[in-house]
């Protein structure tokens, strides 16, 4: 069902991509708009266990696609750097593929907001627990159940 990387040599294993997703600052969230055109997204996440949690409003164009089709890729790159006298760039990056799934329990709501703020905030999770009684009532929860991961690398010595 999932394409399989071309290139053999750029594989990034499992874990190694299951590692990046774990500590990538930001991805990109891709989906099917509804007017059928692809629609992808920068977005801050949480990974915790075979899920990957977002935040979002409780309303908007990302949540009227997923409701229409919630089958989503999830891409986070990790290290780069350019190599100009090569014509060449080294790179990480992981692509997660999975189903989103919404209307989640207020207990997993916030428990996914408290490993948001350890992961973006740490250092400041008594005064984020603050934030989120405040804003929770204005704040939704996605999760991304992971079907499949895949990672691809180019590692160059300069």
């Amino acid at each position: 069902m999932y394409h399989e990387i071309r290139r053999k040599d750029r594989v990034l294993d499992e874990k190694g991509a299951i590692e990046l997703l774990e500590t990538a600052e930001y991805g990109f969230l891709s989906m099917v708009g509804t007017d059928g055109f692809g629609y992808g997204i920068p977005i801050s996440f949480v990974k915790e266990g075979e899920s990957v949690y977002f935040h979002c409003a409780p309303e908007g164009y990302k949540l009227e696609c997923l409701r229409e089709n919630p089958k989503v890729s999830f891409c986070v790159v990790g290290k780069t750097h350019i190599i100009p006298n090569q014509f060449t760039t080294a790179y990480e990056c992981a692509l997660a593929f999975g189903t989103i799934y919404m209307d989640l329990p207020e207990e997993e709501r916030r428990n996914a907001l408290r490993l948001l703020a350890k992961k973006y905030c740490s250092g400041f999770e008594a005064i984020g627990e603050k934030y989120i009684d405040k804003s929770f009532h204005r704040t939704n929860i996605l999760r991304l159940d992971i079907e499949h991961i895949s990672g691809k690398c180019k590692r160059i010595k300069t």
